[in-house]
């Protein structure tokens, strides 16, 4: 069931399931909490209780807000983990990657740990060497097209990128709604927002963690030519001894879609060894 919350005047979307510690998932952009539908009742099962929150300005959220941040989607995290009687397990994808960084760092006794799947989260540089790698130009280009046009159509070709190889069974379905959402009054200003807003406000709180981090990167994410480097590079500038580095072989830019039996696996292990050890 849909619930709702009011948040530096928006509302955030979010439905809770399970019981037991309090795990609170946050999607990428141009997405909706559907993103976790495979990954849900897995954690549910290994009983934990999910929160599964729309972003501002997407799924069942408003669209109405001022700002598109990561430290905006931070706080609207933060404000939900609140709500709902915290500490949390934060697990954020892609933009709300970079924003669990920031929640972890500004209250640390509201987050017991983070898992970045695929996060953008540092300061994005790019060689003239990476357009050499297939899959990141041909992301690149429909990135850029999205961004530049708001374009859906565009949205739907760097999603097919997106998930190298075989397609999750409900593809067809999962890509109708992601169309219907963004043709939705606000709905690709919201996703350009994000689009558009530097993660360097994520970068800089990296050293400011206090709890553990996992990192889970697809070995065929098209958002980067080296994505394992990236994964590298975030938990080298996480405080020694944080953080932790996971590829999911095949995967894209969505390994919890594409790989949810691997993802929730990698996370339990992760959550049993890492956190029960803090």
């Amino acid at each position: 069931m849909t619930e709702y919350l009011t948040v530096d005047g928006g509302t955030l979307a979010y439905e809770v399931a399970g019981s037991g510690p309090l795990i609170v998932l946050a999607h990428g952009m141009g997405d909706s909490r559907e993103a976790y539908r495979a990954v849900i009742p897995r954690l549910v099962a290994a009983g934990y209780r999910v929160a599964a929150v729309d972003l501002r300005g997407c799924g069942e959220s408003s669209v109405d807000w001022p700002a598109w941040s990561r430290t905006d989607i931070a706080g609207d995290l933060l404000a939900v983990i609140r709500h709902l009687g915290g500490p949390a397990v934060l697990v954020g994808h892609s933009v709300s990657g970079g924003a669990a960084t920031i929640a972890a760092a500004q209250e640390p006794s509201l987050v017991t740990a983070v898992v970045e799947i695929a996060p953008f989260t540092r300061k994005q540089s790019m060689r003239l060497g990476d357009l050499r790698v297939t899959r990141f130009r041909q992301g690149m280009l429909r990135l850029l097209g999205t961004a530049l046009f708001g374009s859906v159509p565009m949205w739907r070709g760097y999603l097919d990128v997106a998930y190298p190889g075989a397609k999750p069974a409900h593809w067809d379905e999962r890509l109708d709604l992601i169309e219907r959402r963004l043709r939705e009054p606000g709905r690709m200003k919201a996703m350009q927002g994000m689009g558009k807003s530097a993660p360097t406000d994520a970068g800089a709180q990296l050293g400011n963690v206090r709890c553990p981090v996992l990192v889970l990167e697809g070995t065929l994410d098209p958002d980067w030519a080296d994505p394992h480097a990236e994964g590298t590079a975030i938990v080298g500038d996480l405080p020694a001894g944080l953080g932790h580095l996971e590829m999911i072989e095949g995967a894209g830019h969505y390994p919890h879609d594409q790989f949810p039996d691997e993802v929730v696996a990698r996370v339990l292990a992760f959550l049993g060894a890492e956190v029960a050890g803090a």
